[in-house]
């Protein structure tokens, strides 16, 4: 008896304790937690997103290159459709009815899709028509965002571009709703985060028939949107124009940099487009137009195309050389021509012989760069020429080739110089020497870069011998500094005297008889530069230059990349010292005009 007097006590404590849980779980449902409160009296009230402003760009002078527009988008709330007269809305949007009737029936299904427009971004015109007689379309609001608009058609890969979000950013990120906007290119991608402020959420109280009839419970509930904080870019937007326009008939790209800091004076890809059209209503209609266009103006080559970098990385294997204690300043070498060796021939032009290594940078001679390259990968002081190899690729490694740079930009490419196993796969273990890929040697073979890392390598020899990460974003405002990465140097492996050497070599290329670019000298700024060559197997050769400015503590250096200019000094030279002097003056010089109007009236596009 007593074991059932038990049990009916503990039977007893488990109902007691199980009210006790409803009890308390009812009390914070309907006075702690007021979700459910908002849910119960959902149909006399409607939740609005309140759009964030994205941040305003500027330039390093502080002149605005985007800012915001109000755009009008016009949403269904399902709950609260009733009878309207369908077709006058139909005329007041210039829609068919199969439309209209399409919508309705997506968020009726969906009820989700309440946050996806049913028309995006209408004109002012109809937001105007529309908002007067709202009255007579419940169940229609309208929500109130901003969109980009550029006072400059300049810099497109630069700022890149916003688009909607898609399942799949939803997925990733929460904060994301359908119908939201998101960066999907260049500095809109890279700092999303810094630019898409915070959305808010109001709550509106909603007659019967659809009207707003104030704030719900006073605005208790509701949140204000964050704007994006404004960025100030590094690019000079007067140099960056000027660039466009030099750049306006020919494909290629140029990237400056200010070689103190690593800040981005200019970054430029050829074709290009003008950012407002992936801006409103057909930006869709211009994407599917731009992407489908056989110049493919949205590909950016400062970052993304791979070329040889030519005889621009002569400068590199004489740096290289130099540490290794293969050649001196002094070292000399014959040229007939060209190089040759056990089969071997790589042809060179007429100039004077034999050079030492200053004069064989100015006059750019193959067969020094191939004698001293061969001296590097046969060096008897590494066990093998693997070993040599390695050596040799290390100290590329540390002036920014073989891996992305780190730009503050998406989908930048690092380049090749090839690993050892890369070899030993094409020739077996132990059976390649220097002659095998000799090409690298002038910058050719297997060898690739960006024109960002050209660009770099001007920036590291103009330091003489070492770099800041290059970068697109000076300052953020409310943010001091910049990502730590930006500002910290990073050296060489090459000892700093062993610069002066290639400088040297630099400066006579551009400013004395028997350089490969005196045409393009300034008789008042010593630029020093180099030209190359990038073999092209589908065409013409590119024209390819790099530089920096002036020669003592250098404010810019550049490359620049004419695709099929066959001689680096038909094209990329010139546009490079018309870069040089614009950033620098200001101007270009009435003696110097006649350079600027060949550059501008020249047009290499669709040559092959």
């Amino acid at each position: 008896m007593e074991q059932y007097i038990n049990r009916k006590y503990i039977i007893g404590g488990i109902i007691l304790l199980i009210g006790l849980i409803f009890t308390f779980r009812l009390f914070f449902l309907q006075v702690i937690n007021s979700t459910y409160k908002l849910s119960a009296e959902s149909n006399t009230r409607r939740m609005e997103i309140v759009y964030a402003a994205r941040g305003l760009i500027f330039d390093r002078n502080g002149i605005m290159i985007a800012h915001n527009l109000p755009s009008y988008d016009l949403k269904i709330a399902p709950y609260e459709l009733e009878a309207f007269d369908s077709t006058e809305l139909c005329e007041i949007l210039q829609i068919d009815i199969n439309t209209l009737r399409e919508g309705i029936i997506r968020v009726k299904s969906h009820p989700n899709e309440r946050f996806n427009p049913f028309i995006k971004q209408l004109s002012s015109e109809t937001f105007g028509i529309l908002k007067e007689k709202q009255f007579k379309f419940p169940g229609f609001y309208f929500s109130i965002r901003t969109l980009r608009e550029y006072d400059r058609e300049i810099a497109a890969h630069l700022l890149g571009y916003v688009g909607e979000v898609d399942s799949s950013i939803i997925l990733k990120n929460p904060y994301y709703e359908l119908g939201d906007y998101i960066g999907v290119s260049g500095i809109e991608f890279s700092y999303e985060e810094i630019l898409k402020g915070e959305k808010g959420r109001k709550y509106k109280l909603i007659d019967v028939h659809g009207r707003e009839q104030g704030s719900y419970k006073d605005g208790r509930y509701d949140t204000d949107a964050k704007p994006g904080k404004n960025i100030t870019v590094t690019i000079d937007a007067d140099l960056q124009e000027y660039g466009e326009q030099l750049m306006h008939n020919y494909e290629g790209s140029i990237v400056a940099i200010e070689p103190s800091t690593g800040e981005i004076l200019a970054f430029i890809s050829t074709p290009t487009y003008n950012p407002s059209l992936l801006v409103g209503r057909q930006r869709e209609e211009n994407y599917f137009v731009l992407k489908n266009d056989t110049l493919e103006p949205l590909f950016n080559h400062a970052i993304q195309a791979l070329y040889p970098p030519g005889s621009t990385f002569k400068t590199v294997n004489a740096l290289i050389a130099l540490q290794e204690n293969v050649i001196t300043n002094s070292t000399t070498y014959y040229c007939d021509l060209g190089y040759y060796a056990r089969g071997v021939k790589i042809a060179c032009h007429a100039h004077d012989s034999p050079l030492d290594l200053v004069h064989a940078i100015q006059q750019s001679c193959n067969a020094y760069f191939c004698n001293a390259f061969r001296k590097i990968i046969e060096d008897p002081d590494f066990e093998s020429v693997e070993d040599a190899y390695t050596n040799w690729r290390n100290h590329l490694v540390s002036m920014g080739f073989t891996q992305p740079l780190g730009v503050d930009l998406p989908y930048e490419k690092g380049g090749l110089i090839p690993k050892p196993d890369y070899y030993d796969r094409y020739y077996g273990k132990n059976r390649w020497k220097a002659l095998t890929i000799i090409s690298m040697a002038i910058g050719q073979g297997e060898v690739l870069t960006t024109p960002l890392q050209i660009a770099n390598l001007a920036a590291l020899i103009s330091n003489r011998g070492y770099y800041y990460i290059p970068h697109v974003v000076k300052k953020i405002e409310g943010i001091d500094t910049i990502r730590s990465k930006f500002i910290l140097p990073n050296y060489s492996t090459i000892d700093t005297n062993y610069y002066k050497v290639v400088v040297n070599g630099m400066e006579k290329a551009v400013n004395e008889s028997g350089g490969t670019a005196t045409w393009v000298r300034h008789k008042d700024i010593i630029i020093c530069g180099k030209t190359g060559t990038a073999e092209n197997p589908q065409g013409e050769d590119h024209s390819v230059f790099m530089a920096f400015a002036p020669k003592d503590d250098p404010k810019i250096a550049i490359a620049v990349y004419v695709e099929h200019g066959k001689w680096g000094a038909s094209y990329a030279a010139p546009i490079a010292s018309l870069m040089i002097e614009k950033y620098l003056t200001d101007s270009i010089a009435p003696y110097r005009k006649w350079i600027e109007r060949r550059m501008l009236e020249r047009n290499l596009l669709n040559v092959e």
